[in-house]
């Protein structure tokens, strides 16, 4: 009787050897559940506050990110929104009117130099005064250089939104047009010298059919631009999938 009392006393060091291994005091296996609370009562041995993590859950949980995140739709474009026909137009970048003054002085001298040969071939042909022509002119390219520009960039104007462009430009004759997105080809983004020296670039989206088939839209600042260009491109990706 003794011996088999010897036999089936616990063994220390086998019983913290498994407990080691298997995490569980006896060296019960995880998966016989959970041990018997009055058997542990009346256990010698002294409880060992359980050291096992908690129980993963069924489902994913993720904790909350430190940074916020932005509630838009991923899908949602800072750019393209619902185009309003009645609504007021975008302007062009300020930087424009200066382009196009520097144009006008361009054209204002070419003027004055054709203006002043043909003064002198009048004066000497018919005998008119020298100035007959180059008056005229002059005042022509100041008028040109001054009010033309500006006039030009308050007539001008831009709308876009999910699915269309709308451009609108013209002082004498004006022109409203209506590029839907589904229709366009191909997009080009050119800038100039001066241009490039102001920061700004042209927009030009080609369409199919032959009635307006490229619509310019000048006077974008040139990271406005290639958003707007990108924009346009993955709104046709997305619908041609």
């Amino acid at each position: 009787m003794s011996n088999n009392g010897e036999n089936d006393a616990p063994k220390p060091a086998q019983s913290k050897r498994a407990q080691q291994l298997f995490g569980h005091k006896g060296g019960a296996k995880p998966w016989d559940g959970e041990p018997d609370p009055a058997q542990s009562l009346n256990s010698e041995e002294p409880a060992v506050p359980p050291t096992a993590s908690a129980a993963y859950p069924r489902d994913a949980q993720y904790a909350p990110r430190s940074e916020p995140i932005s509630q838009a739709d991923p899908g949602e474009s800072l750019i393209l929104d619902a185009v309003d026909d009645d609504g007021e137009l975008t302007k062009l970048h300020p930087n424009y009117k200066f382009v196009m003054r520097v144009g006008a002085v361009i054209f204002a001298c070419i003027l004055l130099i054709v203006a002043i040969i043909a003064d002198e071939v009048v004066s000497s042909e018919f005998g008119f005064p020298f100035g007959f022509i180059t008056g005229p002119a002059l005042l022509l390219a100041a008028f040109m250089i001054v009010r033309i520009p500006a006039a030009r960039y308050n007539a001008r104007g831009y709308q876009i939104s999910r699915d269309r462009l709308r451009v609108v430009r013209g002082i004498m004759w004006h022109s409203d047009t209506i590029v839907p997105f589904g229709r366009v080809q191909h997009i080009d983004v050119d800038q100039g010298p001066i241009e490039r020296a102001m920061g700004i670039a042209t927009m030009t989206l080609h369409t199919a059919g032959s009635h307006n088939a490229s619509v310019r839209l000048p006077g974008l600042g040139h990271e406005l631009a290639v958003e707007m260009r990108e924009e346009i491109r993955a709104h046709i990706k997305r619908e041609t999938l």
